[in-house]
């Protein structure tokens, strides 16, 4: 049984766990999305893109085209764990730091 004593040691548990978890949910995201099947093989599809790609442009425009590629690269395994990463990362290092805030302010001066 682990003895936690105070709040900075809590949060510094909560930033490693976070930590932890967001790297191991990154991994599992990841290795499920790229064994899944992918859709943009299909030969069915073959000129469906770039028929949708033009409406996209002639409707919205170029900034119209720029979004659709934003969100056609969010769609994608790696984006997405590194996403997960980063936010993980994130809010650990916030757990780290108040941590230490909290650390500053028991100390006696």
């Amino acid at each position: 049984m682990i003895i936690v004593r105070g709040k900075p040691a809590r949060l510094r548990i909560i930033g490693v766990i976070v930590l932890l978890l967001g790297i191991g949910s990154a991994c599992a995201v990841y290795w499920i999305r790229t064994r899944s099947a992918d859709l943009n093989d299909d030969p069915s599809m073959a000129g469906y893109y770039k028929i949708q790609s033009r409406q996209m442009g002639m409707l919205y425009g170029n900034m119209g085209l720029l979004i659709q590629d934003l969100l056609d690269d969010l769609k994608r395994p790696g984006t997405q764990a590194i996403i997960i990463i980063m936010l993980a990362t994130i809010v650990s290092f916030g757990c780290f730091h108040f941590a230490r805030w909290l650390d500053q302010d028991d100390e006696p001066r």
